[in-house]
């Protein structure tokens, strides 16, 4: 093989009795799982609200945007159920840029893998601990899902994974909602494919264990929007296309249909300040449409302490060095928004 072997890493089994879960966190995690299930079940009327940077490139920043978030979040609760958005892994299409905190936590630095373990389990874990927030995290690689897995409520698989068997099958034996995009060409039957599978039983083999899911009925559908034969972004987040989801749900009989928008990516041309526009559009759908009510669960917004995107390496705190993300002030102004037109 074309490939050096520095060192094995820890397992999670290693990681986690580093940082055990103490009963206070796992009784936090299980109330907001059980929280979101009722939302996904139909049984709880909240919208979800998956917000925040993306990618979590400082813990210090992070964790400053976690102490912002708290009160608004308290503030709504009865209206919105938040999921801060705690991205450690980012995917990078070409292989060059910045590839998330799990690989370099210093961004300025080299890869550290095995501080990069380290670090996500203790940030996830913080915000468990001191804001009372299980979290979201993109499941990029499967094989890591392990190392946080406790800690979790929502799981997300993106664009350039949702093909794979690997991220459908593991999806399949996670407890929390996992959220699966479309993929990059916009087809919505590979999207729903993914959902179906991973609402099913199946035997597999995950990290060289003969592995065995129940089937996880919260997996759901996220509209992100695509990139058409031209390389221009086209949305997906009209009445016609969540329309179609809905069809796409009837049509399969799956458990539990709820869909997300993804309101930066492509649905906005990657200009965070278009995500506000957006929200209130899917929400005169929601108001239009008994079904589309019933289907659209939430929105995933990008959102950090300042407003836009810096490349890495930049000095101004706060501020995204992947997607540009909006600040805090049009963040907190939007939630209140969203909350005020429930």
């Amino acid at each position: 093989m074309n490939m050096e072997f520095e060192r094995k890493l820890a397992i999670p089994m290693e990681v986690k009795e580093r940082f055990p879960v103490t009963e206070k966190i796992a009784q936090t995690v299980e109330k907001r799982q059980a929280e979101l299930q009722k939302i996904f079940r139909g049984e709880d009327n909240r919208l979800i609200l998956v917000i925040g940077p993306c990618s979590a490139d400082r813990e210090d920043a992070m964790l400053d945007y976690l102490g912002r978030l708290r009160p608004v979040a308290d503030r709504v609760a009865e209206k919105l159920f938040i999921v801060p958005r705690i991205y450690t892994n980012k995917p990078r299409t070409t292989g060059d840029g910045y590839k998330g905190i799990l690989h370099q936590p210093d961004p300025n630095g080299k890869p550290d893998l095995y501080k990069g373990i380290i670090t996500t389990r203790a940030l996830h874990m913080q915000a468990v601990r001191d804001y009372g927030f299980s979290c979201a995290d993109e499941m990029l690689y499967p094989e890591n899902h392990k190392y946080i897995d406790d800690l979790l409520a929502y799981v997300a698989v993106g664009a350039r994974s949702v093909e794979d068997q690997q991220h459908r099958l593991t999806a399949s034996g996670i407890e929390v909602p996992v959220g699966m995009k479309n993929p990059t060409s916009g087809d919505l039957s590979i999207m729903m494919n993914a959902v179906q599978t991973a609402q099913h039983k199946h035997s597999f083999i995950y990290r060289g264990w003969a592995a065995h899911s129940q089937g996880n009925p919260f997996a759901h559908a996220i509209l992100r929007g695509y990139t058409n034969k031209q390389g221009h972004a086209m949305p997906n987040y009209h009445y016609e296309d969540l329309r179609r989801v809905f069809d796409l749900y009837a049509e399969r009989e799956l458990s539990n249909p709820a869909l997300l928008i993804d309101t930066n990516h492509a649905n906005s041309g990657k200009d965070p300040f278009e995500q506000p526009r957006i929200i209130r559009e899917v929400m005169d759908c929601r108001r239009y449409s008994g079904d589309i009510e019933r289907l659209v669960k939430g929105f995933m917004v990008e959102s950090y302490l300042e407003d836009g995107n810096q490349p890495v390496g930049g000095t101004c705190y706060g501020k995204s060095i992947t997607d540009a993300c909006l600040g805090w002030e049009k963040t907190e102004r939007l939630i209140y928004d969203i909350a005020d037109a429930l």
